[in-house]
């Protein structure tokens, strides 16, 4: 049976692949989707099965818009991959450094790079909609004196040359996608779930997130990530998006359990299992 993912980015983007990483073994069809919100409207006419989402990097930091847009459509997740980003230098065949006016990148890729290119100030960081996309513009139009940053898979599926490989700052680059399933499928139900992503506001008290935390500590819970978005037209209340890990799943239950009629808004966005890091 062949899975319908969808991914923000086209052909040979990391989106890409880290949907085969993770679907690895199953026949999946990819659905390319030009943005976030585009992502979630496939989902929504049920135009795909599952859809691979990047969350936050570890140098650029948590993409914003996506923890909304996680709440508002209320699909599960229901994975993680961890992949290590690994960015590089790509041009036509033949192409020098010194040649090149212009990169091409996703911005979250140029955060990434640009103290390399400090060595380099001839040359100009374009914002494009997708890594791999600038890569491919520039083989289809044979663009001179432009280059792009990509993964390496760009640089191969496009033919283009491999000017400078790992520029990232910092080489522990990963990105963290979570996968959300359509509330259709039934294809792929996570097992060993030690992990879960929560959402909820709090009541604009004194301690009122000591105690949330509080609990979590008495039942050995492991927090390992909190973001506050602002409520819109509440001023100074967020929303709490928290990711938590636990060794035995019936504590975790009794700590959900414990914290909800402390908070308003709760949900639970998704029980999984915790990823590995992985290569690209």
């Amino acid at each position: 049976m062949e899975l319908r993912v969808a991914i923000q980015g086209f052909e040979a983007s990391f989106h890409e692949v880290a949907a085969r990483k993770f679907f690895h073994g199953t026949k999946i069809k990819l659905v390319f989707c030009e943005s976030f919100p585009k992502l979630f409207e496939v989902l929504n006419n049920n135009e795909a099965d599952y859809a691979m989402m990047a969350i936050e990097n570890t140098l650029a930091g948590s993409l914003l818009q996506n923890y909304n847009l996680l709440r508002e459509n209320n699909f599960p997740v229901v994975g993680e991959i961890l992949l290590h980003i690994v960015q590089n230098l790509m041009a036509l065949p033949g192409t020098k450094i010194e040649d090149i006016t212009e990169v091409h990148s996703h911005p979250i890729a140029l955060v990434q790079v640009v103290p390399f290119f400090k060595q380099y100030p001839h040359i100009k960081l374009v914002e494009s909609d997708d890594t791999a996309l600038s890569a491919k513009e520039i083989a289809d139009n044979k663009i001179q004196g432009r280059g792009g940053v990509a993964g390496r898979h760009a640089a191969r599926i496009f033919g283009l040359e491999l000017l400078a490989e790992s520029i990232e700052t910092h080489k522990k680059n990963f990105t963290r996608f979570l996968v959300l399933a359509n509330n259709e499928s039934k294809d792929y139900i996570p097992t060993e779930m030690n992990k879960a992503s929560l959402c909820f506001s709090l009541p604009h008290e004194e301690g009122s997130l000591a105690s949330i935390l509080a609990i979590l500590s008495f039942y050995k819970i492991n927090l390992t990530k909190i973001q506050s978005m602002p409520i819109l037209g509440q001023e100074f209340e967020y929303f709490f998006y928290i990711d938590v890990t636990y060794p035995i799943y019936e504590k975790y239950k009794q700590a959900i359990e414990a914290i909800k009629p402390l908070t308003h808004n709760f949900h639970l966005l998704g029980e999984y299992k915790r990823a590995e890091k992985i290569e690209s």
